[in-house]
């Protein structure tokens, strides 16, 4: 999959062009946002998007809408011929002080010549200076057909890969590589706009072989923790002041790295049963901070005061059964007993995460 982690090509000369390319369905309209964002987050760059899919049905409406989601400029117009989009978008970002642009091509169901020789014409046009093939991970061996075609007929820097957020797909990216000599660059981790990121193929590598991905897991969690409500909460799980408040929290910031699926796949030794849609339901998390959101302050700080009256009220607010609060109850209990056990630096518990089916399935009860 290759040693080092693949980047962009960079143009000396800005505006920096990334023509995308690839099937129908593979994600490149969204995807090609996300990566522009990505590359405004991280790098600090100013991108534009140009629509030069003409063909299907709302597809420039559909970048229009996800570029005002993610606050960058859509260059677009209408159904002129894309060569001349690609041309017209790359003048109007050196007027407008855009130092990348991103094309959003039409794609097929499958590859034809006449797909081949407008993109070609964009190629020529806007003289890209990255001409990156999105593919969805979940197609699997047609992925790795797809990118021997593309490569031959157009020629590609690099590969994103799509939906990589399921189960037991790294083959797709061995695969690719193997095949095309051509590096994996960025992927995408589900449908959130965020969800996006550099393929590292040690960490892929590390998966794929049941090792998890603890590095990954690492920079998530630095990125969603508050270090100020981390610290506080810290010194309440010192003081075994841990509450329900702090749990609904958690799962917040569970929220923003992911989900518990997500992470539990990075754990080592994760069990593949554990994580699948039968082990964890992940909208059930909405259940749960339900039943928190239905206590009041005092019952959130004290656990304790919940007797039959307040659990019956609680249970009618949040629409559930009495059954489903004091299973929380139970939960919030398992969890506020491994994270003491974590404030006391006990690496042992850290490693029962990746075991303690209770535990994470706990964080998105009540069924």
């Amino acid at each position: 999959m290759g040693g080092d982690d693949a980047k962009l090509n960079v143009s000396p000369t800005p505006p920096s062009v990334v023509m995308l390319v690839g099937l129908q369905g593979a994600g490149k309209t969204t995807n090609g946002a996300k990566l522009a964002d990505f590359m405004r987050r991280r790098n600090g760059k100013r991108p534009l998007l140009a629509a030069c899919d003409i063909y299907r049905p709302a597809a420039i409406e559909q970048l229009q809408t996800v570029g005002d989601k993610l606050g960058i400029p859509v260059f677009q117009m209408g159904t002129a011929p894309p060569a001349d989009i690609a041309r017209a978008a790359v003048s109007h970002a050196v007027k407008h002080g855009n130092d990348m642009v991103f094309l959003d091509t039409a794609g097929r169901l499958h590859i034809d010549e006449e797909l081949m020789d407008e993109l070609r014409d964009i190629r020529d046009a806007a003289r890209p200076s990255e001409t990156l093939l999105v593919l969805d991970a979940m197609t699997g061996q047609d992925a790795v057909n797809a990118a021997l075609a593309f490569n031959s007929l157009l020629g590609i820097d690099g590969v994103m890969l799509t939906k990589l957020d399921g189960d037991a797909r790294g083959g797709a990216a061995l695969s690719v590589r193997a095949a095309t000599g051509k590096p994996i660059k960025f992927v995408g981790l589900g449908e959130k706009l965020d969800q996006i990121d550099v393929f590292h193929p040690e960490r892929m590598a590390s998966r794929i072989l049941g090792m998890g991905d603890m590095l990954t897991l690492i920079e998530r969690a630095e990125r969603a923790a508050d270090e100020k409500n981390a610290a506080e909460t810290a010194q309440r799980l010192l003081k075994n002041k841990f509450t329900l408040t702090d749990y609904y929290e958690q799962l917040q910031q569970l929220r923003s790295m992911g989900g518990a699926s997500d992470i539990l796949r990075m754990l080592p030794g994760a069990d593949p049963k554990m994580i699948s849609a039968d082990a964890i339901d992940e909208r059930s998390m909405s259940r749960t901070e339900a039943v928190i959101l239905s206590m009041t302050p005092h019952e959130r700080a004290n656990p304790a005061v919940l007797n039959s009256s307040r659990k019956r009220r609680i249970a009618s607010g949040s629409g559930v059964r009495v059954t489903d609060v004091n299973r929380l109850i139970k939960q919030y209990e398992s969890v506020q007993s491994v994270f003491r056990q974590l404030s006391r630096g006990k690496m042992s518990s850290i490693m029962s995460l990746s075991s303690n089916k209770g535990l994470m399935k706990g964080l998105m009860q009540p069924r």
